[in-house]
């Protein structure tokens, strides 16, 4: 089942730009240059019930604004998007009390009072029954390890903790939908894996549905099976992160850590089928052409040429295939 349906969605903005100095100053109050920029250009897509997806670009790629237009806050220039069957900018008041919205730059805590605060006038607002409230918040607060924080002010505590307390914010009310902006923008590996296996355990618990953006690729990996890909405001990619491997990367890397040479020529020889990234008296890595190079054959060789102490076959980082997705202008696809 569908819970979210996006057709041709599209968002102009107006802007006007004049010259520079005095002179281009009083003319521009009689005359000024219109400039018409397309920031989302007619994206569709659809996402199931307890999808988790990551919506990835680069800036100005238009998928903050996508997520302002399915979060209710803009207002499309053309199309039509469906979420839980509302329409998000024309039902907001309603709308509003079935999703939860995230944006790492923008907080929706009160910076002069502590997260306690900031949560009971959630509950206010959405109306939460208090044993629901009580519940749900002492289990969010014990699973993301707030419970010190709790009454300190807003404007004293970490990035990370502030996060942490977004998040909880934007889940008191149990949306069906959760949109995150940048969530770990910012903040440290620790607090990050707190925040990968928080989320996870609500996607899997509560089907919550799931819609990431951010250029941290890491949240993509450790949270996403698929990825919507967006550039200039057009949809480029829609598929699963380990086919968006497969298909736009076409090379392996192979690391080997070795005590003895026993073979020079074949080690030689092994070395030739790709290009060598790194070399040392002990070790090397090896980029290798997938479609040109039978792996486990080189493998085998590379065994046969040295005494090895740890081997492995790396697939690039998903922050990398993106980087070589933008580079190269690949056209729309999907799996």
């Amino acid at each position: 089942m569908n819970i979210i349906e996006v057709n041709d969605l599209r968002k102009k903005y107006t802007t006007y730009s004049r010259g520079v100095g005095i002179l281009a100053a009083i003319k521009s109050i009689f005359w000024r240059k219109k400039i018409i920029s397309e920031a989302v250009k007619g994206v569709s897509f659809s996402i199931k019930q307890g999808e988790m997806v990551g919506f990835v670009g680069q800036n100005g790629a238009g998928k903050s604004t996508t997520l302002k237009m399915l979060s209710g806050i803009l207002y499309p220039t053309s199309g039509n998007a469906n979420v839980q069957g509302f329409i998000p900018w024309n039902e907001r008041t309603t709308y509003t009390k079935h999703i939860g919205c995230v944006f790492g730059q923008k907080s929706q805590l009160w910076w002069d009072l502590p997260p306690s605060d900031s949560f009971q006038l959630c509950k206010s607002l959405y109306d939460i029954p208090t044993d629901e409230f009580d519940l749900r918040l002492d289990k969010m607060v014990k699973l993301l390890h707030v419970e010190r924080i709790m009454t300190r002010p807003t404007r004293d505590l970490s990035l990370g903790e502030r996060m942490k307390c977004e998040i909880i914010m934007a889940l008191l009310h149990k949306p069906s939908v959760l949109f995150l902006d940048e969530p770990t923008i910012g903040i440290d590996s620790l607090a990050k894996e707190d925040l990968h296996s928080f989320l996870a355990s609500v996607n899997k618990q509560e089907k919550t549905t799931m819609i990431i953006t951010t250029h941290d690729m890491s949240d993509i990996e450790a949270l996403c099976k698929r990825i919507i890909i967006i550039d200039d405001g057009s949809l480029i990619y829609d598929g699963s992160v380990e086919n968006v491997k497969k298909r736009f990367v076409k090379w392996k890397t192979i690391r080997v850590e070795y005590s003895t040479i026993l073979n020079a020529r074949l080690l030689k020889s092994s070395l030739a089928k790709g290009k060598i990234q790194q070399k040392t008296r002990d070790f090397f890595s090896l980029e290798i052409r997938k479609d040109s190079t039978n792996v486990p054959e080189l493998i085998k060789k590379i065994m046969n040429a040295v005494e090895v102490i740890d081997l492995s076959v790396q697939e690039p980082k998903l922050d990398y295939v993106i980087k070589e997705i933008y580079r190269k202008k690949i056209h729309k696809s999907s799996d």
